[in-house]
Formats: C-alpha cells, structure tokens, sequence
C-alpha cells in the first residue's frame, strides 16, 4: 500500500476513533467482521491465498501489555521453494487505523519483530508478498483492550532531547539456524514517542497530536535490507529484529522520517560473519 493510501487509513481510522469517544472492547467474532472491507481496500482488491505453511504470524492470545504487544512475521517457505518474501503487512483489524506497518525487504529479510498497539479484541492479519508477485495471508486472535490510547511510558517533555536516537545491534546466527544458510539477525531500536493521536495529556486531558516515525530506512552497505511504512499501532521507541543474509559490507545504515519531518541517521560498523 503507498503512503498516500496508508495516510489516509491513518487519518480516517483516528477521526472514527474520536467521534465515539473511546475504543471498543468487544470480541471481533461478537462484531460485524471488518477483515473482507480491509483486504479488498489495504491490497487493491488483489486475491489473497492461503498462507498456510508459507508464512506465519506470532502474537500472545492473551496480551500483557497492550501498548507493547510482541509480533513476529515469518516466511516459512518449504525446503526447495525459490521463491522469496518481498513484503510484509500487518493488519490489526479492530484498531482504528488498522495497517500497523508494511515492510518491504531486502534478501535474507525472513523475519520481522517488532511492538505493537493493540486497541481491542481482534483479529490480526499478516500478509506476506513473495517473489511470484501473489499475496498470502494467515491470521491469529489476540485478547487486548486500550493499547492505541494507553498513556506514554517514558516520552515526556524531559525526553525530548533524546529523541530520534538510535541503537543497532547484531547477533550471531539465530539459534537452531543451519550452518549453511548463513543467516543473521540485527535489532534496530529509535527513541521516539509514536503518539498514535488517541492518547490524552494527563493534565490538560486534551488529545495528544499524532507524532509518529512513518518512514524506516536499512541499509547493509549500498544494500537496501528494509524499509517501513509505519502507522500509529507501532508501539512507542520502535524497536524491529530482523534477519538478514551478510553480503560483505562495513557498514550497516538507517535513516528515519517522522510525521513532522524530522529525519534521523545512524551508522554502525559491521560484524564479521560468524
């Protein structure tokens, strides 16, 4: 989905959000089920397949927290299947602007975790886009309630200062990964608020703007590894692990864009492959 058409998810889902004056916390199989309207607009009414067995979703049924739900987006291709993701969308159905992010990857980008905003009872979708230019689709239910309007956790005014930092950390091969596929994971995490536009300040209890990082940049030398399109159910300091295949680069860099403009740099050496 293009940032014009995400924008304007984002926007139409807060005002709705605003007009009945809180969330709902109804189970999704209680409710008129919103996923058939969100697929046929979020994908251009593209057909969606079956994901089954080619790519999963990981998400608690039961949240503890449910401003920083975790999530995991996987492609579980067969052993011989050349096909490759290309991307991935999150779509958390009940929250008032559902696409939480799409992730456009680059190679090895197998894997995607991140922190998530979970507003009610709902279904959550991930799609995933592979390199025979299909769409494939699995769900999982998760049990939450007030995460896109639950209060900062850190991000006060006496943060400010500190925001758009970024951290970058790589990690061996993932546990249990086979020697020959030389796979590694990498964990960005940026300080930022990610206002989603649905949370109140506590003492003038008007609604606090939405400010959220909208635009993700990797890179692994001149590689392009991923890029984000975020939305408002990302949860506050974005934090995404992420694999990825070693191409010999010295360096990894990463460029951020929030809805203000504000942009954000950082740069790291690269680890020798292990």
């Amino acid at each position: 989905m293009n940032r014009t058409r995400l924008q304007t998810v984002v926007m139409i889902g807060l005002a709705v959000a605003l007009a009945v004056g809180a969330a709902r916390s109804v189970p999704a199989a209680e409710a008129d089920d919103p996923w058939p309207d969100l697929a046929r607009d979020v994908f251009d009414g593209r057909p969606l397949a079956d994901g089954t067995g080619l790519t999963a979703i990981e998400m608690p049924a039961r949240a503890e927290d449910a401003a920083i739900v975790p999530v995991t987006l996987r492609a579980t291709l067969p052993a011989g299947d050349t096909r490759v993701p290309k991307a991935f969308t999150l779509v958390i159905d009940e929250n008032p602007a559902p696409v939480a992010a799409t992730f456009k990857v680059g190679p090895g980008v197998t894997m995607i975790s991140t922190r998530v905003r979970v507003n009610s009872y709902t279904n959550v979708h991930a799609v995933a886009e592979l390199s025979d230019g299909k769409l494939y689709m699995v769900q999982t239910y998760v049990k939450a309630s007030g995460g896109c309007s639950a209060p900062m956790a850190k991000n006060g005014d006496g943060d400010k200062a500190n925001i758009g930092q970024m951290r970058f950390r790589q990690f061996a091969r993932p546990t249990g990964a086979e020697p020959a596929n030389g796979l590694r994971e990498a964990q960005i995490m940026i300080r930022h608020p990610n206002n989603s536009g649905l949370q109140r300040d506590p003492v003038s209890l008007l609604y606090i703007p939405l400010y959220i990082v909208r635009d993700l940049r990797i890179w692994q030398g001149d590689q392009l590894l991923l890029e984000m399109d975020g939305g408002i159910s990302i949860s506050e300091d974005p934090n995404i692990r992420f694999s990825y295949m070693p191409n010999g680069a010295a360096s990894f860099r990463a460029e951020a864009i929030d809805t203000e403009g504000h942009v954000f740099k950082g740069e790291w050496p690269a680890e020798p492959a292990m």
